[in-house]
């Protein structure tokens, strides 16, 4: 008897080890499969609005309106299959929960609108900015989700919480500083880059109100991660159709809705509407810590790539600064170390590092400023995931 509960005990526990095995492969191939995505989306987006073509290039605007209808196409083909490929069941879940409930669906008009503004602005501002500042930049989401959830959610955030965020705009105001090329490259890419910054700030402050909107909307009204997605991805699609018709009409008129398009073009239509979704569903397994060094690592790599593949970033300095930088930078940290617990601190090293990665390879060294002001973290406010 002893024996067989001896034996019982010892494939417990060897169940307990194979799910604990499991857990950690998944976590784990959630961060790879955020840090492909997100380093990939971004540098070939970046890579199809630069490269010389023959004939117009592609409107950014028709590719924002089909990666919506894939997204379209996408959750239905879901919800099909969790209705056992029965069209009759998907029909009358679509008819009970879309369209049947016209008011609460409308809420989703608002997040949809702000999701496809942000689409337009990505692809503007990474026809203006390299990969690696983009990424560097578009972190003041952070900044601005924590603003949103404190007015909308009434959340606390300590004050040294703040105090990150706070270090988070000064490096990213360090990294819009002039790169010490010639004075004419500076003042002739001055502008673009100006605009680009506008492009930006304009997403992020559309990402941190669209985003919180959506938490205290779904706090209130309980949906399947499908269905939602429906409803923003459908509300997107009209949206996209009026805004390419308003601003690309006469491009239009000449070239057609698939004028420019190639298979770079569709390469990042696919990332932008199945990307969302590989994300959502790795951040099931893995956790708001996890994400942030994804996001710091496909920084890092971006703007490896954008200086070795692109041509991005011209470094002015030797290149040992970049491996000399990193590691005076976790001297920089140690003073924000004790205001973390341990797990939040590996978050400011990795999105110090990557900001400091910028700064060198471009030819800035961070030491050359009064202050030391290259630390963020990403751990302040949940940064939720969605399709759209």
């Amino acid at each position: 008897m002893q024996r067989e509960k001896s034996a019982d005990i010892e494939m417990g526990g060897l169940a307990t080890y194979v799910v604990l095995q499991m857990a950690n492969i998944l976590k784990y191939t959630s961060l790879l499969f955020i840090v492909i995505q997100t380093t990939t989306l971004v540098l070939l987006l970046r890579y199809s609005r630069t490269q010389a073509v023959q004939g117009p290039r592609y409107l950014s605007s028709s590719a924002v309106v089909c990666a919506e209808f894939l997204k379209i196409i996408t959750c239905v083909a879901v919800l099909l299959w969790n209705n056992g490929f029965s069209v009759p069941a998907l029909v009358l879940q679509l008819r009970n929960e879309v369209w049947r409930q016209p008011f609460e669906t409308s809420k989703m008009l608002v997040p949809a609108g702000l999701y496809t503004i942000q689409n337009n602005l990505l692809f503007y501002a990474l026809s203006l900015l390299d990969a690696a500042t983009y990424q560097v930049t578009y972190q003041l989401k952070i900044l601005t989700t924590a603003m949103f959830s404190v007015w909308m959610l009434k959340r606390r955030i300590s004050k040294q919480q703040w105090f990150s965020l706070v270090l988070l705009i000064v490096g990213v105001a360090l990294v819009q500083m002039p790169t010490g090329k010639s004075p004419e490259t500076d003042l002739k890419q001055g502008p673009y880059q100006f605009l680009g910054l506008l492009a930006v700030l304009a997403s992020c402050l559309s990402s941190g109100f669209s985003g919180i909107y959506l938490e205290k909307l779904l706090k209130e009204i309980t949906w399947s991660l499908w269905i939602r997605n429906i409803q923003l991805a459908i509300f997107g699609f009209l949206l996209g159709i009026v805004a390419m018709l308003v601003s690309d009409w006469n491009q239009l008129l000449v070239g057609g809705f698939f004028q420019g398009y190639n298979a770079i073009t569709w390469m990042v239509i696919l990332l932008q509407t199945f990307g969302g979704l590989v994300v959502s569903l790795a951040v099931r397994y893995a956790d708001s810590i996890l994400k942030g060094f994804a996001t710091s690592i496909s920084i890092v790599l971006s703007t490896l790539c954008s200086y070795y593949l692109l041509g991005d970033l011209l470094p002015t300095r030797t290149t040992n600064s970049f491996v000399v930088c990193p590691l005076q930078l976790l001297d920089l940290c140690n003073m924000l170390q004790s205001s973390f617990a341990p797990e939040e601190q590996a978050s400011v090293y990795m999105h110090s590092i990557s900001l400091l990665a910028l700064q060198c390879h471009s030819g800035r060294h961070p030491l050359d400023t009064a202050s030391h002001e290259s630390c963020t973290w990403n751990n302040t406010v949940d940064d939720n995931v969605y399709i759209c």
